[in-house]
């Protein structure tokens, strides 16, 4: 493939720059994409500046990448349906007379038990609310702040336990935006069958997977370590759930929508419209590949799991959120709670809280596209052709990625950046091309996990009420030794591979 030599990387790098001198990730890939215009355009600045504005446009072109920030927009509306209808008010409610209960069962008997059971629950939730990684930190935060205070567990735990069970899960159950939008990533790259690429990568993704396995192990030892420990201390010794002077990153803008005045509180009105969108989403996945399955002898089990490698990520996430969203409205007009003209508003408020992310998706598929047309991932893979074993190729993209995000602050941009350059890297070194996709999501993960300005670690802070700083420097050590444990594991698989 053609590329532009060393003007290729000016895009990427530029953006990578600006982001972590600035901290404005938006602006930043916006200035990326209009230097990759400019350089496609003999150099015409105006000229540039006309093809950004198309190329913007021509993101659209691509009906993937339409559906995947559609579907974006979308989960807001349902997020918004299901706190105003009271379904989240209902379960916070059951989920605190059920501790309340266990912990007068365990008085006196075995407050480390309820303790591991409180804080396993916590990051169970976070893990179950895979829909959006920031839905699931303020779940885990809203829920659990007033049980773990109760209970004498430190903010900084709570805000480790809300913040490593977001990404992970989000990231390891791809049934959600964030597995649309790799999907459409990978489209970009011109993968036809993205759902079966990005599942084969899962295995590999070491850093989300020893990031949860570490929590699970910290909950059921009981075995912290650095800052944590001594928050452990201070909360168990003194009763004070924050530092002495901290200062608790608390906003009103990241709480969660009350719920109407006057609706009953009832679980079931958040569990059936969730519970629905994850169910329709693999069954959407096979109904979007069935026709692409060849009939060989195979039954239709068979033919159920292959119509789900082939189907269309991006549809089956749009259809599946629609359908919650329509089911979703209906349940509540149908008890009452919400009217048609309320629904409407809660749409549109919905959709204008998430659409942040969506014109980030849509700056990464731009300059991601830009990447594509300069042959940047191309050039890349032929200045290391000569002295970078295809073995290391899964390490230095983890490495790299992982300093990306912790600059940036963001793993989706991250993700946009180094997967058109990581993969043309792989296909033209003959690296393994699922271990090397792993590695610059996982990287992407670790760095966005350690960064302070990182949005997911600042909406940790905020939902456990918190000090910002104590936070990061309480997991830090958690985030270090669960990558220490990837980058070794990404050298051997590169090396076995």
């Amino acid at each position: 493939m053609e590329h532009y030599g060393l003007w290729s990387l000016v895009p990427p790098l530029v953006a990578i720059v600006l982001a972590i001198r600035t901290r404005q990730v938006y602006v930043s890939l916006l200035v990326g994409i209009f230097l990759g215009w400019v350089i496609l355009s003999g150099g015409n600045p105006l000229t540039g500046f006309f093809a950004t504005l198309q190329g913007l446009v021509d993101v659209f072109k691509e009906p993937s990448n339409t559906r995947t920030i559609l579907f974006s927009a979308l989960v807001g509306a349902l997020i918004a349906f299901v706190q105003r209808s009271g379904g989240v008010g209902g379960f916070v409610q059951r989920l605190d007379a059920w501790l309340r209960q266990s912990e007068a069962r365990q008085a006196g008997k075995n407050p480390t038990g309820v303790r591991r059971k409180v804080e396993g629950l916590a990051f169970l939730t976070g893990m179950l609310v895979f829909v959006e990684s920031s839905i699931s930190v303020l779940t885990v935060g809203a829920l659990f702040r007033p049980v773990f205070d109760r209970l004498k567990i430190p903010r900084e735990k709570l805000a480790y336990l809300a913040d490593s069970s977001s990404a992970p899960s989000c990231i390891l159950i791809p049934f959600n935006a964030w597995g649309a939008y790799i999907m459409s990533l990978l489209v970009l790259q011109g993968f036809e069958r993205p759902f079966a690429t990005l599942i084969s990568s899962i295995p590999y993704n070491f850093y989300p997977l020893l990031a949860v396995l570490l929590v699970l192990v910290v909950i059921f030892t009981r075995k912290d370590w650095g800052p944590m420990r001594a928050a452990e201390v201070r909360a168990h010794t003194t009763g004070q759930v924050l530092r002495p002077g901290a200062k608790p990153l608390l906003s009103a803008e990241v709480t969660a929508l009350e719920a109407k005045p006057g609706a009953p509180l009832r679980m079931r009105n958040m569990l059936l419209p969730i519970g629905l969108m994850v169910l329709l989403m693999p069954l959407m996945l096979a109904y979007t590949g069935w026709e692409g399955v060849t009939q060989e002898g195979i039954g239709p089990v068979g033919h159920f799991f292959r119509a789900i490698g082939q189907g269309s990520g991006s549809s089956a996430v749009l259809y599946s959120v629609s359908i919650s969203l329509l089911v979703s409205a209906a349940l509540y007009m149908a008890q009452g709670i919400l009217t048609g003209g309320e629904l409407v508003d809660l749409t549109l408020r919905g959709i204008s809280d998430l659409m942040p992310l969506a014109l980030l998706m849509l700056l990464a598929f731009a300059i991601g596209n830009i990447c594509g047309a300069l042959g940047t991932g191309h050039f890349a893979a032929e200045a290391v052709q000569g002295w970078l074993s295809p073995g290391l190729v899964p390490a230095v993209v983890f490495v790299v990625s992982g300093f990306v995000a912790f600059s940036t602050g963001t793993s989706w941009g991250t993700f946009a950046i180094m997967i058109s350059i990581a993969i043309p890297m792989a296909q033209v070194l003959d690296a393994p091309l699922s271990l090397t996709l792993a590695a610059a999501l996982g990287g992407g993960i670790f760095g966005d996990h350690c960064s302070p300005i990182s949005d997911t670690t600042i909406l940790s802070s905020m939902a456990s009420a918190s000090d910002h700083i104590d936070h990061v420097r309480t997991q830090l050590p958690y985030a270090l030794l669960a990558a220490g444990g990837a980058l070794l594991l990404y050298l051997a698989f590169g090396l076995l591979l």
